[in-house]
């Protein structure tokens, strides 16, 4: 089986200026983030469905992606695959005191005696000092520092939301968030009364925000959550879609109260369905 340091040779051989591949020759760090994010997904759709067969390939095709930026790195001196390879092995080592007390990755293993709370709290206090480390102009240092601004719109909010709820400010259990976003809604209606498109973007944002926080405090995964309303609203729109195709009716023909009544039928096979959850 080919390793590791095959598939860095390939990635050299690709990007050769003489013989490589005239594609992969014309990419730059931001070209290929697309594709990173991509193959990120994919890892995740991979997982959702169960599909252990396909996950190795996809596997593969993200750490593709950490290869190929090694080499652009490297080609520009900045960094090697070694590196990342370094620097992450260092972090956990650091960020796991609990099972690597020394510091030393190969010291025998010690009993840890520290629940899941404990650990979760010592790994956030080692994030705060890392970032204090990083941090340019200390008194400006923040705890929503490093929350990445390009990652999807509903992992940040709860990123921020937990970071935020690291110094109390955080509701203690789900009923005032549900309060909150009955609040919202409220304000949504309001600034459509006024007919104030700025205003009713602005509070259909806050109002996706609260509904964030509602699943976080429900310990929902708001991203699964809403992949998972994807996937139903498509099994069903499909269902409306092939029982049309079958009495040769053209969807533009149909009413809207005939395609909702399709729609509970869809609904109700799904609830009759023995493979239902």
């Amino acid at each position: 089986m080919y390793a590791l340091d095959d598939l860095l040779h390939l990635m050299a051989r690709l990007r050769d200026p003489q013989a490589g591949c005239p594609w992969d020759l014309k990419q730059t760090y931001a070209s290929i983030v697309p594709h990173t994010l991509e193959e990120a997904y994919e890892v995740a759709d991979a997982i959702e469905r169960g599909d252990f067969e396909q996950l190795p390939g996809e596997l593969g095709d993200l750490l593709f992606q950490v290869v190929y930026y090694s080499q652009l790195a490297r080609e520009e001196g900045r960094f090697e695959f070694a590196s990342v390879v370094d620097g992450i092995t260092r972090k956990l080592l650091r960020r796991h005191p609990h099972v690597f007390p020394t510091g030393d990755l190969y010291a025998a293993a010690e009993v840890a005696a520290l629940d899941e709370a404990q650990i979760k709290r010592r790994w956030e206090a080692i994030k705060a000092e890392e970032r204090a480390e990083r941090a340019t102009v200390p008194e400006q240092l923040s705890l929503l520092d490093d929350v990445p601004a390009v990652l999807p719109a509903l992992s940040r909010a709860v990123k921020l939301q937990k970071r935020a709820a690291q110094v109390g400010f955080d509701w203690s259990d789900p009923l005032p968030v549900l309060d909150k976003v009955r609040e919202e809604l409220d304000e949504v209606l309001q600034a459509i009364s006024e007919d104030d498109p700025q205003a009713v973007a602005e509070e259909l944002g806050d109002l996706l925000f609260a509904a964030t926080n509602l699943a976080r405090h429900l310990k929902v995964d708001p991203e699964t959550a809403l992949r998972a309303a994807n996937a139903k609203f498509e099994r069903r729109f499909r269902f409306i879609e092939q029982a049309l195709r079958e009495t040769r009716r053209p969807i533009e023909d149909c009413s809207l109260d005939e395609l909702d009544a399709l729609w509970g039928e869809a609904k109700r096979q799904e609830k009759d369905s023995p493979f239902s959850a």
